[in-house]
């Protein structure tokens, strides 16, 4: 399906957040207590409800998959900080970590991703806006 079809029918995708409040991307990917989920396409933005990232899990490896099973669904999460491991268990999940190493206001990643959007997206957020309609050869 060429993201065209997409863009036209303003099919929004899930982009979850690492944030204290919502406001600003201010957290490390390990260490964040929720996703802010928001649902965004090319005309539209809502913010979903955040998702709980806190889990009982005492093993690093478990609570990096416990978050990563809780974004299942997202496309894309933005993080201020995220290690190699937790990153390739999200790449492994079909979502795509984005490094802002700074505190960055989430408006401003909602406003620029629409912007994209609208136009001619780059590759790998065509691949991450499809990443529901890919399977896999172990599927």
């Amino acid at each position: 399906m060429p993201a065209s079809f997409v863009l036209q029918k303003g099919v929004p995708m899930k982009v979850a957040f690492t944030s204290t409040n919502g406001e600003m991307i201010d957290q490390h990917f390990g260490q964040c207590t929720s996703f802010h989920v928001w649902e965004i396409g090319p005309d539209e933005a809502v913010q979903l409800p955040s998702i709980s990232a806190i889990t009982s899990a005492e093993d690093e490896e478990d609570r990096i998959a416990a978050r990563a099973a809780a974004i299942t669904g997202c496309a894309i999460v933005y993080t201020m900080q995220i290690g190699g491991p937790a990153a390739a268990k999200l790449v492994a999940r079909k979502i795509h970590p984005m490094k802002t190493n700074a505190e960055v206001p989430v408006a401003d990643i909602v406003s620029k991703l629409q912007a994209v959007l609208q136009g001619n997206p780059p590759p790998w957020l065509k691949k991450a806006m499809h990443k529901d309609e890919r399977k896999s050869f172990l599927d």
